[in-house]
């Protein structure tokens, strides 16, 4: 799937993460791009959780842009599935 919509989940705040998604041309792949305080220790670790999200969610085409502040890895899942839901007009839960 390719996302319809540009999205986002996350904050600035410390131990989270902003996660933004634009829609990019079908069979062009993932683009991932990270910043984060602690890249050196965890790119590789942030870069394996984001790819294991939009693989369950079979997200193929898209740009992802990944501002961490030291996140662990259960709020990196959350916020990538919330953005990527986001970006596809998909509605769950409550408001």
């Amino acid at each position: 799937m390719t996302p319809k919509f540009k999205a986002q989940a996350g904050t600035f705040e410390s131990s989270d993460i902003m996660v933004l998604i634009e829609p990019i041309s079908e069979k062009t792949g993932r683009q991932i791009d990270i910043s984060s305080t602690v890249i050196l220790q965890f790119e590789e670790d942030i870069k394996t959780t984001i790819n294991q999200v939009l693989d369950e969610l079979d997200i193929q085409d898209v740009h992802l842009i990944a501002k961490d502040k030291g996140a662990l890895t259960p709020t990196i899942k959350a916020r990538v599935e919330a953005a990527v839901k986001r970006s596809l007009g998909i509605q769950e839960g409550t408001m």
